[in-house]
Order: C-alpha cells, then sequence, then structure tokens
C-alpha cells in the first residue's frame, strides 16, 4: 500500500500505525478513492487527501487523533459529502476521517423523548425510526435522503421545518467527542435544566468538524404532530409573493412550513421529475408552500382558511390544496429537488442570503436587478419563512465567477 503523495509527514509508519487500529480494507490510498472524497457538493473545489481512513468506534477515531496530533498531520472529518460550505474538504491534505461507518442509531428513549445515535446515520432513516415511535425529529434539510445526522452538527442545519421548530443545535442534547489531545470528551447536557459551566456542546454544533469529531450524539425529540395541510399558492409577481410571507406572520401565524419557489426555478424541477401536480402558466412568476401541522384538525383547516383569505390582499392566483398524503408527498418531492433541477440546467453558483423575512422582496428585486446589470440569469428559492433563500446563478463568462467570488 503506497500512498499517492507525501505533502506533509504522512508516510508509510503512519499508513502502518493506522492499519493496526482500523484494518486495512478500510484504508483508502489510491487515486480514484481519493478523488471521490476531494469533494462535497461545494462548487468546483476539489482538494485530495493523502489518505482516507473509515473508523468505526469513538476509541479508533481517538486512537488516529492522538497520532495526527502527535506527527502534526492535519485532519479532515467527513460525513455524507453533502455540504455546501466546503466544511468537508481536506484543502491541507492529510488525513480524511469518514464516519460512514458509524451508522447505527443506539437508542431510541421514549420515555424521555430522547435519541441517541453516532454520526453516521442519515438523517431521513433517523426520523423515520423515531416516527415509527410516534416521535419527530424536526430539522429536515434537503438533502436529508443521503446526509448524515453528524454532518448535519457540523453544519447546524435547517430546512423548511425551521421556520417553527428551529435548527440542529435546538435539539442536541449531549455530544461525545474526539479531539487531538485528549481521547474523548463528553458534555454531559441532556437534563432541561443545566445551567452551569460552558456549554461546549453548542460550541461545536455549527463548527463545521474544526474543534472536533462528533463520536455520539443525544438528540431531543418531540411528539409527533397528529396532522398536517399543505397548500400551493401561485402569484403573478415575485414581490407580492415574499411581501406576502412577512404578511403571514403579522397577522400571527407560524406555519410549520413556508417556502418560495419562483416560476424559472418550478418549471426546470416539473420536467426534471415529471411532476404536473403543480399548474405552471407564463403569467405567474412565483409559488409560495404553505404548511400547518398541530393535533385539532378543526382549527387548522380554520387557520389555512383565514390563511388564504390574508394572501388575496397580495394578489395571489387560485389555492391548490393538496388532498392526500400522495398530493403533499408530491409537492414537497418537487420542493426538495429543486437544487438538484436547476444545478442540472446550468446555474452552478450557489449563494444562500439570509435577511429578515421584511426584506425578502428587496433582496430579490436587488439579486434581479444585478442579474441585468452583469449579464446573469438567477432563480431564487428557499426557506422564506425565516428570510433564508438560495439563490442559483448560471454562469454566463468568467466575469460572473470573478464576481461571486469579490
Amino acid at each position: 500500500m503506497e500512498l499517492v503523495s507525501s505533502k506533509h509527514v504522512l508516510h508509510a509508519g503512519h499508513v502502518a500505525q493506522f492499519k493496526s487500529i482500523i484494518g486495512e480494507q478500510y484504508i483508502l490510498v489510491d487515486k480514484d478513492s481519493l478523488n471521490h472524497y476531494a469533494h462535497d457538493e461545494t462548487e468546483n473545489l476539489h482538494y485530495l487527501p493523502e489518505i482516507v481512513l473509515k473508523p468505526r468506534t469513538a476509541g479508533e477515531i481517538s486512537a488516529i487523533m492522538q497520532i495526527c496530533n502527535r506527527d502534526g498531520i492535519p485532519v479532515t472529518p467527513r460525513g455524507a459529502g453533502t455540504g455546501l460550505s466546503g466544511g468537508a474538504l481536506p484543502q491541507l491534505g492529510g488525513v480524511l476521517i469518514s464516519t460512514e461507518r458509524m451508522n447505527n442509531i443506539l437508542e431510541i428513549d421514549e420515555s424521555n423523548l430522547q435519541v441517541t445515535t453516532e454520526p453516521g446515520v442519515i438523517t431521513e432513516v433517523l426520523q423515520n425510526a423515531v416516527k415509527e415511535k410516534g416521535l419527530f425529529y424536526p430539522p429536515d434539510p434537503s438533502s436529508r435522503g443521503s446526509c448524515f445526522i453528524g454532518g448535519n452538527i457540523a453544519e447546524n442545519s435547517g430546512g423548511p421545518k425551521a421556520v417553527k421548530y428551529g435548527v440542529v443545535k435546538d435539539y442536541v442534547l449531549n455530544l461525545e467527542n474526539s479531539i487531538a489531545y485528549r481521547r474523548n470528551y463528553v458534555d454531559r447536557r441532556q437534563c432541561a435544566e443545566n445551567s452551569t459551566g460552558y456549554n461546549l456542546t453548542q460550541l461545536i454544533v455549527g463548527s463545521e468538524g474544526t474543534l472536533a469529531i462528533v463520536t455520539k450524539i443525544v438528540l431531543k425529540l418531540i411528539p409527533l404532530p397528529k396532522y398536517d395541510l399543505l397548500m400551493l399558492v401561485p402569484f403573478g409577481s415575485l414581490e407580492k409573493a415574499s411581501e406576502a410571507v412577512s404578511a403571514i406572520f403579522r397577522e400571527g401565524y407560524t406555519p410549520s412550513a413556508l417556502e418560495l419557489v419562483e416560476i424559472d426555478a418550478l418549471k426546470i424541477t416539473s420536467r426534471f421529475v415529471d411532476n404536473t401536480i403543480i399548474p405552471v402558466t407564463d403569467d405567474m412568476a412565483a409559488h409560495l408552500i404553505i404548511e400547518v401541522d398541530g393535533n385539532h384538525l378543526d382549527t387548522l383547516m380554520k387557520e389555512m382558511e383565514a390563511i388564504a383569505g390574508l394572501l388575496s390582499r397580495y394578489e395571489a392566483r387560485e389555492i391548490f390544496f393538496a388532498d392526500d398524503a400522495q398530493q403533499k408527498a408530491e409537492l414537497w418531492k418537487l420542493r426538495k429537488r429543486v437544487a438538484e433541477a436547476v444545478k442540472i440546467a446550468g446555474y452552478t453558483i450557489e449563494e444562500d442570503a439570509v435577511v429578515p423575512r421584511a426584506a425578502l422582496p428587496a433582496l430579490i428585486r436587488g439579486v434581479k436587478e444585478l442579474g441585468k446589470q452583469y449579464g446573469f440569469h438567477a432563480v431564487c428559492y428557499g426557506h422564506a419563512g425565516d428570510g433564508n433563500l438560495h439563490i442559483r446563478i448560471k454562469k454566463e463568462g468568467v466575469v460572473i465567477a470573478r464576481m461571486t467570488r469579490k
């Protein structure tokens, strides 16, 4: 087994030590494997690690970390590689530690509404497992079918449900971590009231793997809402659609999800997934996807009727109500495939912008004006309920590539 490169002090002796810790079959140094782990979903970034290790336990990670710390070898932890911020990129080479083998749900504690899991569990797998127990883990990133819980911790992921239920940091009770100078440590904060000492758990959440490698996670759960209602609201004006978002909250409503998709993105995605459930016509500019959930169906129906009445003030077109679980699934499928569809269609530069909800119209207007000024086309979609907009740009030339990196 030979290393492809030796930019650092990594040498055959290290490989032998790693082999004794995790076994030769879980060590990768061939070019094809290194290329696979050299990128995530961040645009046009590619950094080769010198070696990929796939440990199974926290003890194995700790042993690897001690060797790397002792000899000054860079370490990059990696989950599923679905991130868009470069958090899993081994830009310094060295060792890449993949958590993909640490993929067990260890315990679902129904009495205390908690789940204990390893970091390599796929988010949707965990959500489905707790759902079978009548429990709910709300953070819902668009890549939930492939991303890992550990990566969600590193990125403090959110998703459509964040508008009502919050993001990952709001559900992390306890983490076991491996760090360079200590075998492992646990910040024990599983009780509802624990106000003493430094909150190391929340320091780790969102740190993109720069402070520690998470090896075990305890998450808070909540009871699964009994009902949810979903409607699709078309608008003839993108600005009116974004104005309506703020109006919903000003009237005192808190949807469980409130998503905005402009018409160009919707057309692309409809073709991509062969979806005909959503009416798309040339006089439409954007759609809002609005969901409410709870335990009292009559209350939810009244809330949806009130929201629909409110939206008429913002030039909403005919509203489509999802009648059953299949229609709801089709609507959410369409929304969750937008990023993939527009990327394939050539919108390869992605920027995230977060503004106060009331500033959404100004943000969208500004993006469109910049497009006209610099000769590029952009589509906007995202979690409008909490002011988080994804902006996808179709690159027309090197001028745009330079502009986005200023």
